[in-house]
């Protein structure tokens, strides 16, 4: 593993990279297995080898709002969080594609920390990157209409997945941005009429132009 390791996470030290090859061991998720929910006890905290997850906050009336995906060669902040605080999970990890992670034993994190400098640097990296992260969805929920919240949803599930064919239904992508299927439909229609994407049977093609256009 630890070729895979060095990979992918080219900032981590030797020594790091070893301790992980010798405490981790890989875990394989299909597409829409749920690594962890909220109030899961993580015991393990992930590192994205390959594929994409997708990060999800469940209200307290059982809606779940998308936040953000997780790309090879990165790990989840929030999980980051419960693992040096000891509590339980404040989100659910889903598998967007078929993915596979090196899962690292909790108790190493402090030791790492003092141990490391480039672990120190990592965290700091993914912390104020998952910030960045949070705060445009946070924006995109408090200021955005519902349909720049949809695009972005659809860009940001487009990137996650690499292609700008996105096989999801209607209800799927309402239930994730907290909505109803006939409010999605008519936007979805909208923007097609725009010239911003292609609907098909439970399939969106976003067009190449508005795609590299968001992308830049």
């Amino acid at each position: 593993m630890i070729s895979r390791l060095k990979k992918v996470f080219p900032t981590l030290e030797d020594g790091l990279l070893q301790d992980m090859e010798d405490n981790g061991h890989v875990r394989k998720l299909v597409k829409d297995e749920i690594l962890f929910s909220a109030g899961h006890t993580v015991g393990d905290f992930p590192m994205v080898l390959s594929g994409t997850l997708r990060v999800l906050r469940e209200d307290g009336e059982g809606n779940e709002h998308y936040l953000y995906h997780l790309y090879p060669g990165e790990t989840c902040a929030t999980s980051l969080t419960c693992c040096m605080s000891n509590r339980p999970s404040k989100v659910k990890v889903v598998a967007e594609e078929d993915s596979e992670l090196a899962l690292i034993p909790t108790f190493l994190m402090d030791q790492w920390m003092t141990k490391f400098q480039s672990w120190k640097n990592f965290v700091s990296r993914t912390y104020n990157f998952r910030f960045d992260d949070l705060l445009e969805t946070i924006d995109s929920i408090a200021f955005s209409n519902m349909d720049d919240r949809l695009l972005k949803y659809l860009y940001d599930k487009s990137r996650a997945l690499a292609t700008s064919t996105l096989l999801i239904t209607h209800q799927d992508i309402a239930y994730e941005l907290n909505t109803t299927r006939v409010v999605i439909s008519r936007l979805l229609k909208q923007l097609e009429k725009k010239g911003l994407l292609e609907l098909g049977r439970n399939k969106i093609i976003l067009s190449k132009g508005s795609l590299a256009k968001r992308l830049i």
